[in-house]
């Protein structure tokens, strides 16, 4: 069970670190390409999402048509600027994690690029699986760049495989079942055309429906 937190290279407030927008691409078009599969895979036009740590752009496909799209981040102006939003708010999850949400709110919330950033992600996700209806998905990916002052030192210092077993620590801490990992999957001569490109990885995990959560109540004789 992941229970520590990690401290950061730069502990000072994150409101000064993210008050200038940046409004640029954290990661490359092949990265993109490959998320955008994996929303397709998992989101529905249908979904409430929450995209959790989100900035200017929140890479769902063009063609998805959900029926809320909520952005948290750090920066109104990167946030004003997502024309996928259908509203935003701000909040610095690290110094507190609560969502400003009812339970089972969403049917999916996304994390991109930035599970990285948070020194309690246990405590975040759990506040996800709380506001995430029974049965709904969290993806969370992520690839090899950083802010390194303002990564927590685990991933820092780890590899990527270091990083997949630190967020299915994460997620598996937080209450979540069905965990899989993703990864893009080339072989031969596409191999050597990924060298210059982002190493993408998402992993996928379900809040326990209700059916499964009464059945482990039995279980346990409660």
């Amino acid at each position: 069970m992941v229970t520590s937190k990690p401290r950061r290279e730069d502990e000072s407030d994150d409101a000064n670190f993210y008050r200038q927008p940046r409004l640029v691409q954290h990661i490359d078009d092949s990265f993109i390409e490959s998320l955008q599969a994996e929303f397709r895979r998992y989101l529905k036009d249908s979904d409430v999402i929450l995209d959790l740590m989100s900035s200017w752009v929140s890479h769902l496909p063009n063609e998805l048509e959900p029926r809320r799209v909520v952005g948290h981040g750090m920066n109104r102006t990167e946030l004003a600027a997502n024309p996928r939003l259908s509203e935003f708010f701000v909040q610095n999850l690290n110094q507190d994690p609560r969502l400003p949400f009812g339970d089972n709110t969403f049917n999916a919330v996304l994390n991109t690029v930035s599970i990285q950033y948070l020194v309690d992600a246990v405590a975040v996700l759990q506040e996800v699986n709380r506001v995430l209806v029974p049965g709904g998905v969290v993806l969370i990916s992520f690839s090899n760049r950083m802010f390194p002052t303002k990564a927590v030192s685990t991933w820092r210092e780890g590899s990527d495989a270091g990083h997949i077993a630190l967020v299915r620590g994460y997620l598996e801490s937080s209450g979540f079942t069905g965990i899989e990992v993703h990864r893009r999957k080339l072989s031969g001569f596409s191999q050597w055309l990924t060298l210059s490109q982002d190493p993408f990885y998402c992993l996928s995990a379900y809040k326990p429906a209700l059916e499964q959560g009464l059945a482990d109540l039995a279980g346990d004789g409660r």
